[in-house]
């Protein structure tokens, strides 16, 4: 049975999750053995199910697909990762590409272009859906362009009122343990939180977060 294709899936709506397990429900060679709510969750069901190929939406709570997909390599998780969107943004496809995704499906994507990119993603190759594969083109025949996407120094600071909480308290020095306790929220929420705030602000220390802080005016 080790041809056997274990699939989570990793949407917060239920009735896309439910669509997608009655898409593969007759299909011999797949099982889906695991459902996560959000990016956070995803995180702990794929530790509890070790799937082979993971079918994550690009646009979570807590935990993004993209920051999802950069949590699981940073982790040197070799699982297979196809990312779900309804968005055929450049900024979205190359993101995905960046954080180490191996496919890209538009969820208005037919049934047989699902499998296929499943059997593809899972056989080791790339799939990406529809027209993407154009903006990948553009980029290779034109050097101009970088596969980093341009992003808002503005909405790259941006954080939401939780992510400030969680760095006052870093910055008084709570660990995760701490934070949990003082916000009321589990240890590996607290720990997504951190992840997501120091990625947003491109550091890689407390002594940089601060720094950062300081210098944005960020408490």
């Amino acid at each position: 049975m080790s041809n056997i294709i274990r699939v989570v899936l990793a949407d917060d709506h239920v009735f896309v999750r439910d669509g997608i397990k009655s898409l593969l429900e007759n299909e011999a060679n797949i099982e889906v053995v695991g459902e996560a709510i959000d990016g956070a969750d995803a995180l702990d069901v794929v530790a509890e199910t070790k799937p082979n190929l993971l079918i994550a939406d690009i646009r979570m709570p807590n935990l993004t697909g993209i920051e999802l997909v950069e949590k699981l390599r940073s982790e040197s998780n070799d699982i297979k990762i196809i990312m779900l969107s309804m968005h055929e943004s450049e900024e979205y496809v190359l993101k995905s590409i960046k954080a180490g995704a191996d496919g890209y499906l538009l969820k208005g994507s037919s049934k047989e272009e699902f499998l296929k990119a499943l059997h593809t993603v899972s056989a080791g190759g790339k799939y990406f859906s529809g027209d993407i594969s154009s903006i990948l083109i553009g980029q290779l025949t034109n050097p101009s362009n970088s596969l980093e996407p341009k992003q808002n120094l503005s909405d790259e600071m941006m954080i939401t009122k939780r992510e400030k909480e969680i760095l006052t308290l870093l910055l008084s020095g709570k660990g995760n343990k701490e934070i949990a306790e003082a916000l009321d929220i589990s240890k590996r929420t607290a720990e997504v939180h951190r992840f997501n705030l120091m990625k947003k602000l491109k550091v890689k220390n407390l002594m940089e977060l601060s720094n950062k802080a300081t210098e944005y005016s960020l408490i």
